[in-house]
This record gives structure tokens, C-alpha cells and sequence, in this order.
């Protein structure tokens, strides 16, 4: 990938999340990649294009983190998954699920792209909590919990989360 084009990804992914997806133009992104609109152009089609690979991208850091504290943490696959979770939220996502501030500003058209990828990016995670053994029960819990813990931790010190949320999982 071509450096202008990371770039442009890393600072149209932190303007989208700190300010909301319609709230930023692709002048301000340009300006904060210090890139010419032109190269945002030779590499996206349009910012609905460029919130896509910015959203596949991030799903797939958070299946990472995931998928590495199943492989290097101890306890139950619930704890393993839960600290990977927990170590996205220390890393990442400070400042709650952009997942769903996509979908909320573009609920508006629920076949829109962006609000499928949601979609699948959420049911992705529950398929992955199903293919490591849990049940649809077990699983549709821990989805509330995650989603939960990252809700708290915009209002919440992320110490209190972080017991919440263990606490909470060795119960399933």
C-alpha cells in the first residue's frame, strides 16, 4: 500500500471517529493527510468507498486482537476473548463502537454498504464466539457484554470496565 494512500486512511479514520462520518468532508481529510484531493481520488471513488476499506480494516484489528488473547491468554475461551476485547478497547476504541456510529448516521438506507458491513462485522464476531465452543446463549451474551463494557468505558475509568466485564463473563 502506498504510504499517501496510509495516510489518508489513518487520518480520515480518526477525524470519522472523533467527529462523526457526514460532519467530515474530504477537504478536511485531505488537509490533516496533507495529501491533494487528487490522491484521495486515485484511491477512492468516493468517501462512501473510503469509510468501507477504513471499517474492514478496523473489523479486522479487532478480530486480531481477539483471535491473539484466544491464542496467549489463560482461562475460559469466554476470559480469552473477553481480554482481547478489553486490550481493543485500551488500544483502540476510546471512545466508543465506530461500528455503530456508522450505522446510526446511515441507518437512514438500511441496504446501504456501510450499514451491511456493520452488520456482518457484528455477526462475524458471534460466529466467531459460536466456532470456539460457545452456545447461541453464551454467545448472544457476550455480545451484550462487549458491547456493553465499550459503552461504559466512554463514561467509565477503563479499570472499572475491565473488572465489570471479567467479573461478568466468569458467570457464563
Amino acid at each position: 500500500m502506498s504510504t499517501k494512500k496510509e495516510d489518508l486512511l489513518v487520518a480520515a479514520e480518526q477525524l470519522f471517529y472523533q467527529h462523526g462520518f457526514h460532519a467530515i468532508g474530504l477537504k478536511a481529510i485531505v488537509q490533516e493527510a496533507d495529501v491533494a484531493l487528487m490522491t484521495l481520488y486515485n484511491h477512492f471513488n468516493s468517501k462512501d468507498e473510503l469509510i468501507l476499506e477504513i471499517l474492514t480494516r478496523r473489523s479486522q484489528v479487532y478480530m486480531d486482537y481477539l483471535e491473539q488473547a484466544k491464542q496467549q491468554a489463560t482461562g475460559s475461551v469466554a476470559e480469552r476473548l473477553a481480554i482481547g476485547h478489553l486490550n481493543w478497547l485500551k488500544h483502540t476504541a476510546f471512545n466508543g463502537c465506530m461500528f455503530l456510529r456508522a450505522k446510526e448516521e446511515f441507518v437512514s438506507e438500511p441496504d446501504h454498504p456501510i450499514v451491511q458491513l456493520v452488520t456482518n462485522h457484528k455477526e462475524d464476531t458471534r460466529q466467531l464466539f459460536l466456532s470456539n465452543g460457545l452456545t447461541p446463549t453464551e454467545a448472544a451474551r457476550l455480545s451484550l457484554l462487549f458491547e456493553g463494557a465499550v459503552s461504559l468505558a466512554e463514561i467509565s475509568p477503563l479499570d472499572e470496565v475491565e473488572d465489570a466485564l471479567m467479573a461478568l463473563v466468569q458467570h457464563l
